[in-house]
């Protein structure tokens, strides 16, 4: 099959597109046609090797998380699924590699693909959905009438945040461009801050959550935002130790986390606050609850551009440079 792979880690390094042969299907799995992948921030950064403790993955190495397509052979365990359906799915950590023609998922992390959607369209939504989800419905366990600072509006996360606590009842704030205020407000955002000439810190006060995706200087101010009792979940770092007994971390690698995180811990702590770090888990019972979203329209997928499949590099350095509104994807049917 034609892959784009990584055959050493390295910062902006391209991929290269390769004859690779079809991954062995485990009992468990189901062999997935790609019609479209989804491009994120995490394909960049384990490209870059910024990972490698947490995600130590050998090299070569197919990157890509979100995929749409046909299944085309299942293992000997799978009932749920048979050859021609459509799905969708966050591909499993260890068998990421939607970059490519073909790809395994496990039987659980696989859903129908939502009736209604392109190809593209569902490709666009398993990393962001389901980080959006676990944030604000497992970890968050946001409520009606709670408030809810969901950072970089216009992105990945963020267009599918905003609409999903929208759908909760909370009230949203978020932070974008001048540029992009009107889709965000589109989307169900209700305090819109233009953070090249506002800070958010001035703006807002006494939220229930945040949803911090941006830098240690942003993190810290969000601590200040919140009310005591409040929760600040970071999807961009640092890592707790909860997080490195999740994954079954070595030893040296949660005393590392223990002491990346060590500062922002004690400081919620002195604010009353909780910290967590999410990094999301694929699963296809959430995608499920997602689809029925999509479907009745209550979340809408936000797209910026649909690459072709030879331009997945170039796919990589738009998603790199910040900018997209909404999911980027790389079209291979």
């Amino acid at each position: 099959m034609k892959a784009h792979v990584l055959h050493r880690y390295g910062k902006k390094r391209a991929l290269q597109l390769a004859d690779m042969p079809i991954p062995e299907l485990r009992d468990d799995e189901v062999l997935v046609q790609v019609h479209a992948a989804g491009v994120n921030q995490l394909d960049a950064r384990l490209r870059d090797g910024e990972f490698k403790l947490i995600l130590p993955y050998p090299l070569p190495l197919i990157l890509g998380h979100d995929v749409a397509g046909k299944v085309v052979e299942v293992g000997a365990r799978v009932r749920q699924f048979k050859p021609g359906d459509e799905v969708y799915a966050r591909a499993d950590d260890f068998r990421i590699g939607t970059f490519a023609e073909f790809v395994p998922v496990r039987q659980a992390s696989l859903a129908p693909k939502p009736a209604g959607l392109t190809m593209e369209e569902a490709a666009s939504v398993p990393l962001v959905a389901l980080t959006a989800w676990q944030a604000l419905v497992g970890t968050a366990n946001l409520k009606k009438g709670q408030k809810v600072f969901i950072q970089a509006g216009s992105g990945g996360v963020g267009t599918f945040a905003i609409q999903l606590a929208r759908h909760l009842g909370a009230t949203v704030a978020t932070t974008t461009s001048a540029a992009n205020v009107a889709l965000v407000k589109s989307l169900g955002a209700d305090v819109v801050i233009d953070y090249r000439t506002q800070d958010f810190e001035e703006v807002l006060s006494n939220y229930d959550v945040v949803l911090n995706s941006q830098d240690g200087t942003t993190l810290e101010k969000s601590l200040r935002v919140l009310k005591r009792g409040g929760k600040l979940i970071s999807i961009s770092g640092p890592p707790d130790p909860e997080f490195g007994q999740q994954i079954g971390a070595p030893a040296f690698v949660r005393l590392v986390m223990r002491l990346l995180s060590a500062g922002i811990r004690r400081k919620a702590k002195r604010r009353g606050v909780a910290y967590s770090f999410l990094f999301m888990k694929a699963s296809g019972s959430e995608l499920r609850e997602i689809a029925r979203l999509l479907e009745a329209g209550v979340i809408r997928p936000v797209i910026d551009r649909v690459f072709p499949f030879e331009s997945t590099n170039e796919a990589l350095a738009y998603v790199e440079a910040g900018r997209a509104k909404g999911k980027v994807v790389i079209k291979l049917m």
